[in-house]
């Protein structure tokens, strides 16, 4: 008898040092979004479409840990859309959901090659802006990871610089009172061997953020280090503009 009660003095104190253990563990996982996000989080619920150019460098697909992160992090209320931007047309992995674990899983890693560069990422950027439920409460709001550049009529800075499609994608996105933010990253084409194309891409998306209210973030010159300090910067701005309404 005395042998069962010292068994069962071990096991319940096994447990006691387990269940803490198991619910740390548990409460690392549940905020392991947090902890990637550097504690920061987008206050108020949104409309947020994930728009990601298809031929862009292999290393963004590094990134699709901390860019789950921060769908799964959103307040509840928000609805997410992710689409690949591609040749032909947008490749839509998600429609506007308010299940984000289900929207953080369909992203998937970009394809990074020429076949599948879009005839300029402002077309299907457009074809997303009409995606947008216009009966929502909701802020808009797009996020545009690309390399910017549209050189469908010509490699001149006129042509890139003042889009066509670029021109009609800022006027519906204020049609619709949509912001886009964006994130730069090179394509396997011409964004990545040529400073100057860089230069131009930065500038558009730049320009586009700025006119319907987002924000661009890029870290260099003609690549990046790692998404986290956008998604950082991004937050904080989404906070800013919510506390200024």
């Amino acid at each position: 008898m005395l042998t069962v009660r010292k068994l069962v003095s071990f096991l319940v104190s096994v447990l006691m040092i387990t269940l803490p253990a198991a619910a740390f563990a548990a409460g690392r996982s549940v905020n392991n979004d947090r902890d990637r996000l550097n504690g920061v989080r987008v206050a108020a619920p949104l409309n947020l479409a994930i728009l990601i150019q298809d031929d862009l460098v292999s290393h963004v697909s590094n990134e699709l840990g901390v860019t789950r992160d921060f769908i799964r992090s959103l307040p509840e209320g928000s609805q997410v859309m992710v689409g690949y931007i591609r040749t032909g047309s947008l490749q839509v992995r998600q429609p506007f959901t308010p299940d984000l674990a289900n929207a953080a899983r369909s992203l998937r890693i970009v394809v990074s090659s020429t076949s599948a560069s879009p005839y300029n990422p402002y077309v299907e950027v457009l074809d997303a802006l009409k995606l947008f439920d216009s009966n929502s409460k909701n802020p808009n709001v797009v996020l545009l990871i690309s390399d910017g550049l549209d050189v469908s009529r010509g490699f001149d800075s006129s042509s890139v610089l003042n889009s066509i499609d670029m021109n009609r994608a800022i006027k519906e996105a204020k049609r619709r009172d949509v912001s886009i933010y964006s994130f730069y990253a090179p394509s396997v084409g011409v964004t990545r061997r040529n400073f100057l194309a860089a230069s131009w891409g930065q500038s558009s998306l730049n320009r586009i953020s700025d006119e319907t209210g987002g924000k661009a973030f890029f870290q260099g010159t003609n690549d990046f280090v790692t998404f986290n300090s956008y998604f950082e910067r991004l937050t904080r701005a989404l906070n800013q503009k919510e506390s200024a309404e």
